[in-house]
């Protein structure tokens, strides 16, 4: 058993768990008639309402406590100064530098990185604006009409999902399309309809080296060259890049004018404020796009300075960690009431299972209690008429962030109040639950939820939201001990993936028989011709 299970804390933590195993939340709010005020937080337009858990006042003391106690404090600091975090990368972790809007410096190695993250926020300005002007036009003339942007991972779940949650935003005369899935019906799909003379690829890799995006990015290419009958010169004006690797770029055929940097100290999961989140700017424009950067900048601030008791991430973190380590919850769903958070759920998938789905500590010890969940969801109230009826009635223990926005649209009122009423009557029915006679028709209660209300969906009130979301991570993280900054097993896929496609047309003996079978029945399907290996080539678009 490692440090954090030996623990005083800990162990008063178990203790309590099993001390509390038969309360009922609903009996919290019989003994304590304040305890929605005293177990709520507002920070600026976001609220957060956790008094519907599982968590007694003994057990929320304990939970701080256990948290004093922690590398917590120290941890953060060193995020927030550019100390290197990310050990086994020997890197610092400075996503926040990248909203830090104010003047402070924030030195690396002895430098002052701020400098080079205001040229290049200027650089996105300057591209961004010419695009959504009119000024950048394509080869022949014509006005960008169609962004595509395509990456992969923390290259495109990030601006996908911001894109579209703030469609309103969105410039009347522009739409932004993303690629992501190596699959070429998902190429195809995309670029099915666009004209290529009106159309802007943005290849966002950071090593330039990414499989799936580079294998999408050339397919893109010939498809360009081939409707338009053009070179490598006429592409200067139809794809730009967002890439740490410049050489690769270029030799690619963008311009190195045309490349938009950053660093190795912005994970891809936490880049979509870096240059990565160029497709954000070029769609909402570049003042919104400052403001998504502003609403994170203060919940990081507020991360950094509130008391722990009175800190949204950490005590988001704090009631994670007891009902994942102390109630055994396995999973924890994210249910947005707001159709246009719909691909949130997938994007905290991503931050939180590849930040925290770790198995060694920092100190390359085995850990001894759980750590990350598995994060999944949907959109209220399509998931009610999905997979409630498990949540409500079914054997699993899992805990629920609902998520919605009050401010509703002008001519879709009655919609928006049925939408809340619904989020408030599920929260309401996982507490409290429903006795009938009938032992089918009964709903035990008892479960815990999380309810955070935004009053509005605007820029700034997202941006606080993921920063939100990202520290509660951090938080979780660095209470496990562990590294929350890379994501090893994501490399080991990538690499047994360039061996399996160097040796598939080999009679290899190094694979297990499974695998080996399988690869003689892919090799014979590929020959048979009837496997497509360039799509986008195949089917072009209507000019």
């Amino acid at each position: 058993m490692n440090a954090l299970g030996k623990s005083e804390s800990w162990s008063k933590l178990e203790q309590l768990a099993n001390e509390t195993r038969n309360d009922r939340i609903a009996d919290y709010f019989k003994a304590d008639p304040d305890r929605f005020d005293k177990m709520s937080l507002r920070l600026g337009e976001l609220f957060l309402d956790y008094s519907k858990n599982k968590v007694s006042p003994q057990v929320m003391g304990a939970l701080l406590e256990m948290a004093k106690q922690s590398p917590l404090e120290s941890r953060r600091e060193q995020m927030f100064s550019g100390e290197t975090i990310n050990v086994t990368e020997q890197r610092p972790v400075l996503h926040t530098a990248l909203r830090n809007l104010g003047e402070a410096p924030i030195v690396v190695n002895g430098q002052d990185v701020m400098p080079e993250v205001r040229a290049s926020l200027e650089k996105l300005r300057v591209f961004t604006e010419q695009v959504r002007n009119g000024q950048w036009l394509g080869y022949t003339g014509k006005r960008i009409r169609d962004v595509v942007n395509i990456g992969i991972g923390g290259s495109d779940l990030g601006p996908s999902m911001v894109c579209r949650a703030l469609l309103d935003y969105q410039h009347p005369e522009m739409n932004v399309h993303f690629i992501s899935n190596v699959d070429g019906r998902h190429l195809k799909k995309v670029l099915k309809g666009l004209d290529p003379e009106t159309t802007l690829f943005v290849v966002s890799t950071k090593t330039f080296s990414t499989q799936e995006t580079l294998l999408n990015a050339n397919s893109a290419k010939r498809w360009f060259q081939t409707q338009t009958q053009s070179t490598t010169a006429e592409m200067g004006q139809h794809f730009v890049a967002v890439s740490t690797n410049i050489k690769a770029a270029t030799e690619f055929g963008i311009r190195e004018d045309s490349i938009f940097e950053f660093w190795d100290w912005v994970g891809g999961r936490y880049s979509l404020w870096s240059s990565i989140g160029l497709p954000i700017a070029l769609s909402i424009g570049f003042d919104a796009f400052v403001e998504l950067l502003e609403g994170a900048s203060i919940m990081d601030q507020h991360f950094r300075e509130a008391p722990i008791e009175a800190n949204m991430p950490v005590v988001l973190a704090l009631i994670g960690i007891w009902n994942i380590n102390f109630l055994s919850a396995e999973t924890q769903a994210i249910i947005p009431y707001d159709q246009a958070l719909h691909q949130l759920p997938a994007f905290l998938q991503q931050l939180d299972m590849e930040s925290n789905g770790k198995s060694v500590d920092i100190d390359g010890n085995p850990v001894s209690h759980a750590t990350g969940p598995i994060v999944w969801g949907q959109t209220g109230s399509n998931g009610q008429h999905a997979f409630f009826q498990l949540l409500h009635q079914g054997t699993r223990f899992v805990p629920i962030d609902f998520i919605a926005t009050l401010k509703p649209e002008d001519d879709t009122k009655d919609h928006h109040f049925a939408l809340l009423t619904n989020m408030l009557a599920q929260a309401n029915a996982f507490m409290n639950g429903d006795r009938q006679n009938d032992q089918y028709a009964s709903c035990p209660g008892n479960r815990p939820s999380n309810v955070l209300l935004l009053d509005e969906l605007s820029p700034g009130n997202l941006g606080a939201l993921i920063a939100l979301y990202e520290h509660k991570v951090f938080v979780q993280g660095a209470i496990w001990n562990i590294n929350s900054f890379d994501q090893w097993g994501v490399q080991l896929g990538k690499r047994l993936a360039n061996d399996i496609s160097r040796d598939i047309e080999q009679q290899s003996d190094t694979y297990d028989p499974s695998t080996q079978g399988l690869m003689e029945i892919v090799k014979q399907h590929l020959h048979t011709g009837s496997a497509n290996l360039d799509p986008a080539v195949e089917e072009g678009s209507s000019r």
